[in-house]
């Protein structure tokens, strides 16, 4: 709950339901369990009686070793999945990522869409969606599919529900920062109204994939399944920033 995307959510969530934090460090003004994603007996106890769990905790890959995603985003993500299934929660929202198919951006017409060369760029283009065959950018994207593949896993096997959020880029300025934000950027407004969405819809759904963007005007990641099942409707566009 200490980051970017948790800080936003806690904003988005506050008042409507108790919130709880697991962080390794205390975050004022609600009850925290301090403990590391990869010990998993000294997580299991934040996880009784709990309803719902958000799984933010990552290592990002431009600034962790391969070790740290290892111990982070594979040993954790299992440990949190496994606690999340003995304590009975009714689902988990997993915070995946677009680096899952990121790896379309060394191609085109992707490349000259994140590189803003927009008059190479075709007038319409494929949209990349939750079935698109995954095209990892480097081991934490890599990192983030075994988060997927658990997930779905474990709704075949369990009563948990999983959804998986592959969200876009989040800033902390909230608005876009870099080339291919144009491209991939998400509102923080936008993304608490999913996770929001992803809270309210109905037990029946036991796992899914998003993608989490704002409606960009040169977005190459799909919307229209989100709308669908979720009545996703992005607030905010990158080119209001322009």
């Amino acid at each position: 709950m200490s980051g970017l995307i948790g800080g936003v959510v806690r904003r988005k969530l506050d008042g409507k339901y108790t919130l709880s934090a697991l962080n390794r460090g205390d975050v004022q003004g609600v009850k925290t369990y301090r403990a590391d994603i990869s010990d998993f007996n000294a997580i299991r106890p934040a996880f009784e009686e709990q309803d719902y769990v958000i799984h933010l905790a990552a290592k990002l890959g431009m600034n962790s070793t391969e070790d740290d995603m290892l111990k982070a985003n594979v040993i954790g993500t299992y440990n949190v999945f496994k606690a999340a299934v003995e304590a009975k929660v009714k689902r988990v929202i997993y915070a995946s990522s677009g680096a899952i198919i990121s790896g379309y951006e060394r191609i085109e017409p992707y490349k000259s869409l994140v590189e803003e060369r927009y008059e190479d760029a075709l007038a319409t283009w494929p949209m990349i969606t939750h079935e698109t065959p995954i095209r990892p950018n480097g081991v934490y994207g890599s990192s983030k599919i075994w988060g997927e593949a658990l997930a779905r896993h474990l709704t075949d096997t369990t009563d948990i529900s999983i959804i998986c959020l592959r969200f876009g880029h989040v800033t902390k300025e909230d608005r876009p920062v870099l080339p291919r934000d144009w491209s991939m950027w998400c509102s923080q407004r936008d993304a608490g109204h999913m996770v929001q969405l992803c809270l309210d819809a109905p037990d029946e759904l036991k796992f899914d994939i998003f993608y989490v963007v704002s409606n960009n005007k040169w977005r190459y990641r799909d919307l229209d399944h989100a709308r669908s099942v979720l009545g996703f409707e992005s607030h905010d566009n990158a080119e209001k920033f322009r």
